[in-house]
C-alpha cells in the first residue's frame, strides 16, 4: 500500500470482478460492483495507477457496470478493451457458432435450477441454485466439450466452456501489468489460480507484487492457499482500494 500511494504511476492494480469487486449472486444478470468500487478505481487511475479487471464476463456486460478509464479483459483473455478504445478479440470470432451450438446442447434436458449463461464466446453452466446437479453438470459439460472443441474448466458452483487458447488470466495479468513495479491482483476463484501464479513469477523477477484473496464461503481452499494475503469479499477488496489511495 506504502508502495502504491508514493509512486502511483507505477503501478499496476488488476482485479476480477464477480465475487471479487461484485457480491455472489443467485442470477448473475444481477452482478454489480460493491459500493464505492468504480469510485475507488476511477480515482486510482487519475493518479496514474494502470488498473484493469480481469474477469470471465463479456466486456459488453462490464463495460457499463465500471469507469470507462480502467482495461476490461473479457471472457479469461477472449476480448480486451483499453480505454478509449473498440473491444479486440484474440481468437477466431467463429467460436460463436460452437458456442451457440454447446448452449443449445445444454440446455436440452438442463435439471431445474441450472442455468446456462452464454457469453457470446465462452458459457458458464451454474449450479448454486440447484447443487444436487453438480454431477449432471460436470458429465453433460465434458460431452459437449468433445462434441464441439470447446474446453471445460471448473469454476465456483458452475462449469465454464471456452475455445482452446494459449492464455488466460495469468497471460492477462503479465501484459497489463506492462513494466509497473508493484503489480497487485484480486481474486477469488480458481480461475484466478494462473493470475496468482503470474504474479509470483513477477515477484521472483524482482517486481513488489502481491495476490490477495476476496475470501467467502465459497473460496476454493486452493485459492486460499495460493494467496499472499486475504481480505473480506467485496467490502474488504473495496476497502483496500481505498487504503491504496490513503
Amino acid at each position: 500500500m506504502a508502495a502504491v500511494r508514493a509512486r502511483p504511476a507505477d503501478a499496476a492494480v488488476l482485479l476480477d470482478f464477480d465475487g471479487t469487486l461484485s457480491p455472489t449472486v443467485a442470477d448473475p444478470a444481477a452482478a454489480r460492483a460493491a459500493p464505492g468500487a468504480a469510485e475507488a478505481l476511477d480515482a486510482l487511475v487519475a493518479r496514474g495507477a494502470a488498473v484493469g479487471i480481469v474477469s470471465g464476463r463479456p466486456v459488453e456486460f462490464l463495460a457499463p457496470l465500471l469507469p470507462a478509464t480502467v482495461a476490461i479483459s473479457g471472457q479469461y483473455g477472449l476480448e480486451l478493451r483499453a480505454p478509449g478504445a473498440a473491444v479486440r478479440l484474440t481468437v477466431d470470432g467463429a467460436w460463436r457458432d460452437a458456442v451457440a451450438d454447446a448452449s443449445v446442447r445444454l440446455g436440452a434436458g438442463a435439471p431445474p435450477g441450472v442455468l446456462v449463461e452464454p457469453k457470446g464466446l465462452s458459457i458458464t453452466v451454474h449450479h448454486r441454485n440447484a447443487p444436487e446437479a453438480a454431477g449432471w453438470v460436470r458429465a453433460r459439460v465434458a460431452e459437449v466439450a468433445a462434441a464441439t472443441g470447446l474446453e471445460p474448466h471448473p469454476a465456483k458452483a458452475s462449469m465454464e466452456l471456452r475455445p482452446p487458447a494459449p492464455f488466460d488470466k495469468g497471460t492477462v495479468v503479465t501484459d497489463l501489468a506492462g513494466d509497473a513495479a508493484t503489480v497487485l491482483y484480486a481474486g477469488d476463484d480458481v480461475g484466478d489460480l494462473p493470475a496468482f501464479a503470474a504474479v509470483a513469477r513477477l515477484r521472483t523477477a524482482g517486481r513488489l507484487a502481491v495476490a490477495v484473496a476476496a475470501a467467502g464461503p465459497e473460496l476454493p481452499e486452493p485459492v486460499r492457499a495460493a494467496a499472499d494475503a486475504t481480505v473480506d469479499g467485496p467490502p474488504g477488496v473495496v476497502d483496500l482500494l481505498h487504503r491504496l489511495l490513503g
